[in-house]
């Protein structure tokens, strides 16, 4: 289903509109307090998700940033550090929260695609004594958004999580598209987040619901979390309007597929034009990255271009050109993208 105004926009699958099916969920959900515990179609989405994720219990909450946020301040203690990759999210996308809202700090390994060795995160804790900072959490983030929609290997996942656990760690992710790492992967919900304490995902990214995200863990874990929800102003009262559009988004998952493939057959066009800027084979969930340095032209030319056209993308860092897949855009809009290209002399 593309945007009603034509316009194919790639920037972000944040940007995808509720479908007929969501706004018909919305319009008849049954709410009541969810601040009082009292709105059964939150109540409802939340058993369902800490079922299928094999967790204890779940809280839903307005954004993703909010549900990292929770999980990091429960994990932890004031002049804490967290252990994560260089360019995390909850380090580098969160407006400085951890830091602001709890008194941490971040210790971080170089890696260019998300993952952890064992190795990798012993050394980040090696030195540390009397003095230093006491570490406190091992986060993850899967997947990585970087590095373009890598997926974390279970296997190290698993790993690096068994040997944060032994030193005393708890273990959180950051799983903003972690459905999109469960269909890549085709690893097991449950299994897939077994190593961790906590797991966050957004229903307003990937699955593409209009709004809203969740944290799962342990049962006094959650309770102390949804204490910190409120302190943050995150009780929504009848919020069950945005959770009926997450629960349509959440049934829906397995469309993400298409996501998948619209999203390889884009890198591997792009790639045939520009082999030096997009790595087709790196490319497994819905995110394709284009690198400045390996196109004949600068990259806000390409992104002007493309914009004229009636198709939006950006970089996210500079001289790196992110496209993001999502249920408003389809293998037409791809075209759309990959005829641009051809018409750049």
């Amino acid at each position: 289903m593309a945007f009603p105004n034509g316009i194919a926009d790639f920037r972000s699958d944040t940007v995808t509109q509720p479908t007929d099916a969501m706004r018909a969920a919305m319009a008849s959900a049954e709410v009541g307090d969810d601040v009082y515990g009292e709105d059964p179609t939150i109540n409802a989405l939340e058993e369902e998700v800490a079922g299928l994720l094999g967790k204890e219990s779940a809280v839903f909450t307005p954004s993703g940033t909010m549900a990292n946020q929770l999980a990091l301040g429960t994990h932890t203690n004031p002049g804490d550090e967290v252990i994560c990759v260089e360019t995390a999210h909850v380090r580098n996308y969160e407006h400085g929260g951890a830091s602001a809202n709890f008194g941490l700090a971040f210790r971080t390994v170089p890696s260019p695609n998300g993952e952890m060795s064992v190795a990798e995160i012993e050394a980040a804790v090696a030195g540390t004594s009397y003095g230093y900072p006491r570490v406190g959490l091992l986060a993850w983030e899967n997947t990585h958004n970087v590095s373009g929609g890598t997926v974390v290997a279970t296997d190290t996942l698993r790993r690096g999580s068994a040997y944060g656990h032994s030193i005393g760690l708890r273990v959180h992710i950051d799983g903003a598209r972690l459905w999109n790492a469960i269909v890549a992967s085709g690893v097991a919900p449950a299994e897939i987040v077994a190593p961790a304490d906590s797991v966050m995902f957004c229903f307003s990214k990937g699955l593409g619901a209009p709004v809203g995200s969740i944290l799962v863990g342990p049962e006094d874990f959650i309770r102390e979390a949804r204490w910190t929800r409120a302190r943050l102003g995150g009780g929504m009262r009848q919020a069950g309007v945005l959770a009926a559009a997450a629960r349509v988004a959440l049934d829906e998952r397995d469309r993400i597929v298409d996501d998948h493939a619209n999203a390889k057959a884009l890198a591997t066009g792009l790639a045939q034009r520009y082999p030096e800027a997009v790595d087709a084979a790196a490319v497994v969930t819905n995110m394709v990255i284009v690198r400045e340095s390996g196109l004949p032209w600068p990259a806000d030319r390409l992104i002007a271009e493309l914009e004229a056209a009636g198709v939006r993308t950006a970089q996210i860092v500079p001289g790196v050109i992110r496209f993001v897949t999502h249920r408003n855009v389809d293998a037409q809009d791809v075209n759309r993208v990959l005829a641009v290209a051809d018409a750049i002399s």
